[in-house]
């Protein structure tokens, strides 16, 4: 028996009565009327470490789930394939990658594909470059695949296999042959394109600042219309109206199974309250006109975070000019109440306009003068389904003099809300 066989076979054991403790899951509410050919989940960031973690307890919870929420349709109860964006481990060791396969054999039912890519991030931390070939043997399946499922083309690129470099140039040239063998199949149904990384400039915590982004395949894509693409890595919410992302192609962020952060005004990977408790992933569904349908399910909750509907691959209804102009500024009930003790502010939430998410309070002392000056800020725990309807924002520096205290709701666009003061 092989080092690596002994390493799964002892996981796998020691993981069944880990499995029999978990819970069945229940799938939330459907949320309209689509009938679909194809069903998967897509997800990122796993961090798996060692057998039976958190983070292999929420990956076969992810695929429970899944397997209810697809029994639940009367019209199609398949499940066809599970995505995983990557950083699949926390250190990239034997036993972690072990554990991906322990956690993922007793709970996978026939017909269901597991896709995963490796990244240079995490899943390289303990072994580099020999955690693909690891991954590879462990999972009998290759790094970088093209798979076609019920028709529709599904294209995952994981790091490269050469010491030195993040992804290489025989990548680039295999990505966009396997990109032309999809079109040229029919050039009218989506094409389904995973990484780990987010596309520089695309999602939110793409950008130059953010820091999660890289530019590898931004060329490719672009000439690819009905490209759909998955990435994590920032562990960005993914039910923030900007980890949808559509220009010459669509790009989603997976958010990740394990921990949420965010960028805050001029900061960055803010760990924000409970982000541990943050463990997102997709729903996709495409019906045989190649309508898609992506559902965001926060899994602890198990309900739905946001849902989009493309008519069709090419459909570019949100578009980040497009989800600007249709956001609106929150508002405070007209019964809404703010108190103020022990140097908290405390006050009802504002609520959602749009459909989008609020992503920020911020509390400001006006002096008599008319001027603001800002005393305090907090960020709702939007990036999950429970957000309280109370809020409370911790006051600092306060002025000296007499002031009034008032409070503004603000969506991810810097749109506020009238004050409550």
């Amino acid at each position: 028996m092989s080092s690596i066989s002994g390493i799964f076979l002892a996981v796998l054991i020691a993981y069944g009565s880990f499995v029999s403790l978990l819970a069945n899951p229940k799938a939330p509410a459907d949320t309209g009327d689509f009938t679909p050919v194809v069903r998967f989940l897509v997800t990122s960031d796993s961090h798996i470490t060692t057998i039976g973690d958190v983070q292999s307890f929420r990956l076969q919870r992810m695929i429970k789930l899944g397997y209810d929420i697809a029994e639940k349709d009367e019209e199609y109860n398949g499940l066809d394939a599970v995505l995983v964006a990557g950083d699949i481990t926390d250190v990239g060791t034997k036993i972690a990658f072990g554990s991906i396969k322990a956690a993922t054999k007793p709970v996978l039912k026939e017909g269901t594909q597991f896709l995963a890519t490796v990244s240079t991030s995490h899943d390289d931390r303990s072994l580099g470059k020999e955690s693909l070939t690891l991954y590879s043997e462990i999972m009998e399946q290759e790094t970088d695949f093209h798979r076609v499922i019920n028709g529709f083309h599904f294209i995952g690129v994981s790091a490269s296999i050469n010491e030195g470099e993040h992804y290489g140039e025989y990548q680039k040239k295999w990505l966009k042959e396997q990109l032309d063998l999809a079109v040229s199949d029919d050039p009218s149904k989506p094409v389904f394109v995973m990484q780990h990384e987010h596309i520089l400039n695309t999602v939110y915590g793409s950008s130059d600042f953010e820091g999660w982004g890289m530019p590898d395949f931004a060329e490719i894509l672009k000439e690819y219309p009905q490209v759909i693409d998955f990435s994590g890595h920032s562990h960005y919410p993914i039910n923030d109206a900007r980890s949808i992302w559509q220009g010459e192609y669509t790009a989603l962020g997976t958010g990740g199974l394990y921990y949420a952060e965010i960028t805050v005004d001029d900061v960055r990977t803010v760990h924000p309250e409970n982000y541990r408790s943050c463990s997102t992933f997709w729903v996709v569904e495409i019906d045989k006109d190649n309508r898609i349908r992506l559902r965001a399910v926060d899994l602890l909750a198990k309900e739905y975070l946001c849902e989009y509907i493309l008519e069709s691959p090419f459909d570019r209804s949100y578009t980040p000019e497009k989800r600007l102009e249709a956001s609106k500024a929150p508002v405070f009930d007209t019964d809404a109440s703010l108190k103020i003790s022990n140097g908290k502010v405390k006050f009802s939430a504002a609520q959602s306009a749009d459909g989008m998410p609020i992503f920020i309070y911020r509390a400001f002392a006006v002096d008599a003068q008319g001027n603001r000056i800002p005393v305090g800020k907090t960020v709702p725990k939007y990036y999950r389904y429970d957000v309280p309807d109370r809020v409370t924002i911790e006051l600092e520096n306060l002025p000296q003099g007499e002031y009034t205290v008032e409070v503004v709701a603000e969506n991810c666009y810097g749109i506020q809300s009238a004050p409550l003061k």
